[in-house]
């Protein structure tokens, strides 16, 4: 395991699931470990600080240190307050890991404007805020003269990359955050802060309608347990990659594919403005079958490759 010893992360939502097992692994790597998780419903209603502390007194009995934090992600001043309880608290600040959300499923004809702004506050929101705090730091240290390797990992989803029914909210703040991670990849590279993005898939309270039916494994291996993207977390965190940036990874047990970003597609050129029945004609010569989006299922099978069981 790469060694993390005497660097300091924050990892947002690390009360449970795949966040816990990120503040977990990062631990058991040397890091200090500020769990931050506001430990409300899977709706993002109330506060319980159970599960932040919980997992807080886990490390510490490993042998490690942590320090819970109850604050908001979606609230731009409480990421800022995040941010400065690592600093104050550690003295530093290494690595940010965006991981905190909700979901609020509904069909696109019946979602409420709540439900759109609660997700999209939380997921899309919650990753600008500690990140835009963190990079500030990061910035004067490098102002300062320091050689950084800083990191930042943000969290998509295949629901983002994808796509899936019932999720417009969750789907496209998600797609945001890789579109986010692109961005700030390229503004703070020159601060030696790399930013990359994961689009997980486990088995946890926000998966259960998605993945609760597949069969137990047979050979004892689990791809939907959360622990299997720790890994990822741990190895971008360390010194070694610091010339990887701006990479959307998706992960499915064994299976990890760096996903290919947009590219130029299908070309249709003509020498100066097309007229409309022309490139329809065209359109439906190329795409006789029409065009369409595979979906979420057909789109994980793909990249998951063998290692992926689907109904």
């Amino acid at each position: 395991m790469p060694t993390l010893e005497g660097k300091v992360a924050i990892v947002t939502g690390a009360g449970r699931g795949i966040g816990r097992e990120h503040a977990l692994a990062l631990a058991q790597a040397g890091a200090k470990v500020v769990v931050n998780d506001l430990g409300g419903s899977l709706a993002g209603e109330g506060t319980d600080a159970t599960p932040a502390q919980s997992v807080v007194n886990e490390i510490v009995a490993a042998g490690g240190e942590a320090v819970a934090s109850y604050d908001d992600v979606s609230d731009f001043g409480a990421g800022e307050h995040m941010i400065r309880r690592a600093i104050d608290r550690y003295g530093r600040l290494d690595i940010l890991v965006n991981n905190a959300g909700i979901l609020r499923d509904r069909m696109l004809v019946n979602m409420t404007e709540d439900e759109w702004d609660a997700v999209i506050a939380v997921h899309l929101k919650g990753h600008f805020g500690p990140t835009r705090h963190a990079a500030a730091y990061w910035r004067e240290r490098a102002k300062a003269g320091e050689t950084l390797r800083a990191r930042v990992i943000n969290t998509s989803s295949s629901s983002g990359v994808f796509g899936n029914v019932g999720q417009a909210n969750y789907g496209a703040a998600k797609a945001a955050i890789a579109g986010f991670t692109l961005i700030a990849a390229q503004e703070l590279q020159r601060y030696g802060v790399t930013v990359n993005c994961i689009a997980p898939n486990a088995r946890t309270r926000m998966t259960e309608e998605t993945f609760g039916d597949l069969p137990p494994p047979d050979d004892g291996f689990d791809p939907l347990d959360p622990a299997n993207m720790a890994p990822l977390v741990v190895a971008l965190s360390a010194d070694d990659a610091q010339d990887i940036t701006g990479q959307c990874i998706f992960v499915w047990g064994g299976s990890i594919n760096v996903l290919r970003p947009w590219d130029a597609g299908e070309l249709f050129a003509a020498d100066g403005r097309w007229d409309a029945d022309e490139l329809l004609a065209q359109l439906r010569e190329r795409f006789p079958e029409g065009a369409a989006p595979a979906g979420m299922v057909a789109q994980m099978a793909r990249a998951g490759g063998q290692s992926m069981r689907v109904g």
